[in-house]
């Protein structure tokens, strides 16, 4: 039961660390005493602090993945229009409007400053993602998932996600611009039209 306890102290205190500071930035003396263990717990219970990191990213990683998974069965059996629809939707809702969590916090700084762990992410999380929007766009259009105008459309619907993350020169121009939960439903819908009505553009090139 100790042990137990032990180590859900060290995956939670680790996780707030980690996400306030990123990994480099921790030491494992920082998390055991905030966890009031021995400083041998982390090599004990996850082998060190890569071990460690890596069961939190692995947690994170369940989550994200739960975000794909409903984007899919929202739009199961839906045209691809409102497959699209859902996918925005859900995703900002499940990623934007949590962007106070852990998990999101985490995911920035393992963006910014990447450890070996972010090949669990891009595998996991991004390359099923990112996947199962190629094939939405790819219809919409009529063509291969291959087609190179695909993959351009895919850069651009996701960069309108990233424009909306928390951005200091974005908050400094247009300090009106951070999405609150109230304007998600909103903006749901202007990046579904405007992604629509560029993918129906593309198709005719």
């Amino acid at each position: 039961m100790d042990d137990r306890e032990t180590r859900e102290r060290l995956l939670k205190v680790a996780a707030t660390l980690f996400a306030e500071r990123g990994f480099s930035k921790v030491t494992v003396r920082d998390i055991c005493t905030q966890a009031r263990a021995n400083v041998a717990a982390v090599n004990y219970h996850f082998g060190g602090k890569s071990g460690l990191y890596e069961e939190i990213l692995r947690s994170a990683i369940e989550v994200m993945k739960g975000t794909t998974d409903a984007a899919r069965e929202a739009g199961e059996s839906c045209p691809p229009e409102k497959q699209l629809e859902a996918y925005i939707r859900i995703f900002l809702q499940r990623v934007i409007a949590a962007r106070e969590n852990w998990i999101h916090q985490l995911m920035m700084r393992e963006l910014s400053d990447p450890t070996p762990a972010l090949d669990l992410v891009v595998q996991q999380v991004f390359r099923p993602r990112l996947a199962y929007l190629s094939g939405v766009i790819a219809t919409l259009i009529g063509c291969g998932e291959d087609d190179p105008r695909v993959g351009r459309c895919l850069l651009s619907i996701n960069a309108q996600f990233l424009a909306l993350l928390d951005n200091p020169v974005t908050e400094r121009l247009r300090p009106d611009s951070r999405l609150t939960t109230e304007g998600i439903a909103e903006m749901a819908r202007h990046i579904t039209c405007f992604s629509l009505a560029g993918i129906r553009a593309i198709a005719t090139t």
